[in-house]
């Protein structure tokens, strides 16, 4: 049965009935009266880097004598619960709330407030004690700074990793065999699955390279310029202190940003990871869509490779199985470039000094490291580690292969090989064969220099 029950709390506004368990207090109801848009609420490593910062602020006002240390105490006792994972029921603000965030940060605030209250048996206020020296206009701002920083070095940065080292992997164990090369989705100079697999994992050491530097202006904080980036009503040296204190409590070093104006009006830095992961996920499309095709078939496609199989593809067509992982990590990477785009719109919004879509930048920015972290480790384990190529098949199209007549053009002239090549197709004949009957060289000659194999090292025949 539903528990209707309620209590009155105050605020500045007048009164408003709260459920009577919830630990937060009015301005929480009144945002949950207010914003009932998605059934969205925040993500959970921005609430717990915004209880970061409630943490680092009191210990902070209270080193610096301005808060009462009882208090203080019992503010960062109840901010480690919520750090931990406790209590995140009571966070229940919609993403598409006041573009500030206060909504948010007063959650926070008046959550905090009440649990202290019960820890030290003082009256604690959610505005004058648990958010001293701050402002909703820099506390939200540095949350998703800190939150984007901890969830892309203990997840995403370690995902790439999983996926690069599968690549290698991979690498060594079939980089010899030659296949077809293709551009154009048509037959191209033949390649190793070394080369192609190396192209692969290059790209992924420049999405690797791009999101570190990225992660530099992540990592200079918006903390101190309070309301409108002047720091009124904030210690002169709080905003450096909370860089320390953060850095301490994370373990990654932060520092203050010394254009607390430009950290608050405006999200470049954000904007530029944004980028980075965009990048990375058409990386992502790119890999996922080679699968797919290498994989397709098994016998009216490429049928170059064959994926591990996961479950049945098909609803009414036995023994069909499909390239699900890869399709799974596209729609992941489709995602991502939308939340980009998102991001992009909202980084518009920065008017004077203040941004006024925060909460939307946290939910978009958070899903993408989230579904990115998820969906390379899921491509690196289920799909890169485990399929098998199809030898027989690969050695096959590369004999018909007509292309390979390139490697004559030195020797014998692009026009002639030209003529060899669309004979060699029309009569569906190894071009070899073609080759040894329209030109003079012997078949020895002929058989080195169409050597599938050396033609993956490039230079010029030998006339």
């Amino acid at each position: 049965m539903k528990n209707n029950a309620t209590r009155t709390e105050r605020d500045s506004m007048g009164v408003v009935d709260v459920p009577q368990n919830a630990l937060y207090q009015a301005q929480t109801q009144r945002a949950v009266d207010n914003f009932n848009v998605s059934g969205r609420t925040m993500p959970v490593p921005f609430i717990q880097a915004l209880a970061m910062v409630k943490y680092c602020a009191a210990s902070i006002n209270s080193s610096l004598g301005l808060l009462d240390p009882q208090i203080a105490e019992a503010i960062t006792e109840s901010c480690d619960e919520v750090i931990a994972g406790d209590h995140l029921q009571h966070f229940p603000v919609d993403v598409f709330q006041t573009g500030s965030g206060t909504s948010s940060n007063m959650n926070m605030n008046e959550v905090v407030a009440t649990l202290s209250a019960i820890k030290c048996g003082m009256a604690v206020s959610p505005n004058d004690h648990v958010n001293m020296s701050q402002s909703s206009n820099d506390s939200v701002p540095t949350a998703i700074q800190i939150s984007t920083v901890l969830e892309v070095e203990s997840r995403l940065l370690p995902a790439i990793s999983v996926l690069m080292d599968a690549i290698s992997v991979k690498e060594d164990e079939i980089g010899h065999i030659v296949k077809t090369g293709r551009t154009h989705l048509m037959d191209a100079m033949p390649v190793t699955f070394g080369q192609e697999l190396e192209a692969w994992r290059h790209q992924f050491e420049g999405c690797y390279e791009g999101v570190v530097f990225s992660l530099k202006g992540m990592k200079k904080l918006a903390q101190g310029g309070t309301a409108v980036g002047t720091g009124v009503n904030a210690h002169p040296q709080f905003a450096a202190l909370f860089a320390t204190e953060v850095s301490a409590l994370t373990g990654i070093r932060f520092e203050a940003n010394p254009h607390p104006f430009n950290a608050m009006g405006s999200l470049d830095a954000t904007m530029a990871l944004s980028g980075q992961l965009r990048n990375l996920a058409v990386a992502l499309m790119k890999v996922s869509n080679d699968l797919r095709w290498m994989n397709s078939g098994p016998l009216a496609g490429l049928g170059e490779i064959e994926l591990e199989g996961l479950q049945p593809g098909s609803s009414i067509m036995p023994g069909k199985v499909n390239p699900v992982i890869p399709e799974s990590t596209a729609m992941v990477a489709a995602q991502v470039m939308g939340n980009d785009t998102t991001l992009g719109l909202a980084g518009q919004s920065g008017h004077f000094e203040l941004n006024v879509m925060l909460p939307l930048v946290a939910d978009k920015l958070l899903e993408s490291i989230n579904l990115l972290s998820n969906g390379l480790t899921m491509l690196a384990t289920k799909a890169i580690s485990s399929f098998k190529v199809r030898e027989n098949e690969v050695e096959a199209v590369l004999a018909r292969n007509p292309i390979l007549v390139t490697a004559l053009n030195p020797v014998i002239g692009y026009a002639k090989a030209a003529a060899i090549a669309k004979k060699a197709y029309a009569e569906n004949r190894p071009i070899i064969d073609v080759a040894e009957e329209e030109t003079e060289l012997s078949r020895e000659k002929l058989e080195a220099l169409l050597d599938p194999y050396l033609l993956t090292r490039g230079g010029i025949a030998d006339r």
